[in-house]
């Protein structure tokens, strides 16, 4: 029964995402409301932990009855940006990139209290890169680890990307393709799978440390493209089970979550492995607009690592941090290990001596 609940709230949410990715705007939101509900405590988390996130939810309110929870699922700068530039309450943050936070929010002072909008973070979850695919994609019968680059640049083969401009997702996928290019030594890769597919081009430079990609401020499509662009990793879902895409880069969890079939990519790509640091730290993503006035975004490559952190403008810190020690204790490492979430236990943290106490005992100093 509690799977089954947890498949209704996860189709909901994915409903109401797909409608966001029908727009072009960047500040879309996929849970629709603007600031939560009065009295209600809001989480805004990365769009990837739509399913554990929902059972999570669940199994809490049952826990705590007197403290009903507002999950709003975002892209990780969209969900940054909602705090740090639309200066909305939140109540906890948890995005698919822990790096977002200290660069976002630590250097942001809310102008009510002046103080930062975060002093600590905890990196408390990993994934990898994937390339999801559905029976009914092309070529289905004869995709794997050794041909997929040949597959997604063959004619007529259609690849979802999600915005580099608001999902962590997005800039991961460009990041994985030039390691691609450089892993399986194919110069020109990035430039033949991205190349000539937006009205502005996304550029890479090489340079004396590696690459670095440039995503220019309006990223549209040209009519045609075999590249189809949605906000949310998420959001590319739908398109692939329907057939209106083939191939779309996911995290693995996501992948494993909707029953997909996935290729699992080398360690030297996909983003999960730390013996791999420096190799990812070779490809740099630079978002060169200034929509958000927090914003400064320029991403080096690095291990797929979730962090999570309670705002300072937190409307009920003491709830925020039950949800949060739920999420790092047994319960929820339950949750995340049944929906194929992995967990860094204990949790790093950075600034730990600025935690709560009671978020403590689950972590450890981050190096």
């Amino acid at each position: 029964m509690m799977r089954r609940l947890n498949w209704i709230c996860a189709l909901f949410w994915i409903v109401i995402l797909l409608c966001a990715g029908c727009s072009d705007g960047a500040d879309g939101g996929a849970s629709g409301g603007s600031a939560g509900d009065e009295g209600s405590l809001r989480v805004l988390f990365a769009g990837s932990l739509i399913i554990p996130f929902a059972q999570l939810e669940e199994e809490f309110e049952a826990v705590h009855p007197d403290v009903e929870v507002n999950m709003e699922g975002h892209g990780s700068i969209q969900a940054i940006r909602i705090v740090g530039d639309l200066h909305e309450e939140a109540d906890l943050v948890i995005t698919a990139d822990h790096q977002l936070i200290p660069m976002l929010l630590y250097g942001t002072k809310d102008p009510d209290s002046g103080l930062p909008y975060a002093e600590w973070n905890v990196i408390f979850a990993t994934n990898r890169m994937a390339l999801a695919y559905s029976p009914e994609s092309a070529y289905a019968d004869e995709v794997n680890a050794d041909n997929w680059i040949e597959v997604i640049n063959r004619e007529g083969v259609r690849l979802g990307c999600s915005d580099p401009r608001i999902d962590a997702n997005g800039y991961r996928v460009l990041m994985t393709v030039k390691l691609a290019e450089y892993y399986y030594d194919r110069p020109g890769l990035f430039s033949e799978i991205f190349g000539g597919v937006f009205r502005v081009p996304v550029r890479s430079a090489e340079t004396d440390t590696g690459a670095l990609i440039t995503v220019p401020e309006i990223l549209e499509t040209k009519s045609g493209s075999h590249i189809v662009l949605r906000p949310y990793s998420v959001s590319l879902l739908p398109l692939l089970k329907s057939g209106e895409i083939d191939y779309a880069f996911e995290y693995e969890s996501v992948a494993k979550q909707h029953g997909l079939e996935y290729i699992s990519l080398p360690p030297e790509i996909d983003l999960s492995d730390q013996a791999y640091a420096d190799t990812y730290a070779a490809v740099t993503v630079k978002l060169d607009f200034q929509r958000y006035a927090s914003v400064k975004p320029e991403f080096r490559g690095d291990p797929i690592r979730y962090g999570a952190t309670i705002p300072s403008n937190a409307r009920d810190p003491e709830a925020s941090e039950l949800l949060l020690a739920f999420l790092l204790g047994p319960e929820g490492q339950r949750i995340m290990a049944d929906n194929y979430q992995p967990m860094i236990m204990p949790a790093p943290a950075d600034n730990f001596n600025d935690l709560p106490e009671s978020i403590k005992a689950f972590c450890t100093p981050a190096d």
